[in-house]
């Protein structure tokens, strides 16, 4: 492509850009509905307000508003640093759970875009990412037993009656008063990781000796958990721990 050409391809994205804004004021402050879609389909919308000669712009809270509806808190050491390492190449910070940038007249294109920008990457990274879904429930475990002081050896391999190596989340070891205990966390269940799960058990029980307890984490605050996935677990002695019950299995983990 020649410069010419190139220079179309310029002039039609800042067409298709600019057809696709739309302004309104609310409240005193400045409502720029931008081209851009979320996870949603629906436009990202900027604020901007003057602050002290300054223009701030804020997506008011949407962004994490978002997360935390999709059942999705940032409380966990990990996630901050990931958010912040995304905010950062941005110049974007945090405040009252707010994302936000201040940008002077003769910034303020390039710190809408960069703004415009965190919010989708921010909204992709967390929520569509499920294997990053999948790792945050699994600290969030992990978060739990901490707190409550429960002894474990995390992501442990397990020699089955078959030969075959299992991963189990996490393994508690025998005390006075209570067997070896196995615990999984399960984000998503379903009959395909609750029939891997129930066939692991069943292989390094054999191996191992029936004498030893087993648990499931299950996530129900991303999904409702069908009852014949609990009925199945409690068929084979699993006791299936809804992660919004959670409270109630510290005490025996922790014996």
């Amino acid at each position: 492509m020649n410069r010419a050409e190139c220079q179309k391809l310029v002039d039609a994205y800042l067409e298709w850009l600019k057809s696709g804004l739309s302004i309104h004021e609310v409240g005193g402050a400045c409502e720029l509905t931008t081209p851009f879609l979320d996870r949603h389909n629906d436009h990202i919308q900027v604020y901007a307000v003057r602050k002290n000669g300054s223009i701030l712009l804020s997506d008011d809270g949407y962004i994490m508003s978002d997360l935390r509806t999709s059942g999705l808190e940032l409380n966990t050491p990990k996630r901050k640093l990931l958010l912040e390492s995304v905010l950062n190449g941005f110049g974007v910070r945090v405040e009252n759970n707010q994302l936000l940038v201040e940008a002077s007249p003769k910034s303020l294109p390039q710190r809408l875009h960069s703004l415009m920008q965190a919010m989708l990457a921010v909204n992709d990274m967390f929520v569509m990412a499920q294997p990053n879904v999948a790792s945050f429930f699994w600290e969030d475990v992990k978060r739990f037993l901490d707190e409550h002081e429960v002894r474990y050896s995390p992501r442990i391999k397990i020699s089955g009656k078959s030969g075959f190596d299992h991963g189990i989340d996490f393994v508690i070891p025998k005390s006075k008063t209570r067997p070896e205990r196995f615990l999984q966390a399960i984000n998503a269940p379903s009959k395909n990781n609750i029939g891997a799960y129930l066939w692991l058990l069943n292989d390094t029980r054999e191996a191992r000796g029936q004498d030893a307890e087993a648990y499931a984490f299950l996530n129900d605050e991303e999904h409702d958990v069908a009852g014949e996935i609990v009925e199945a677990l409690q068929a084979y002695q699993v006791k299936p721990a809804l992660w919004s019950h959670r409270e109630q299995y510290a005490n025996e983990l922790a014996a």
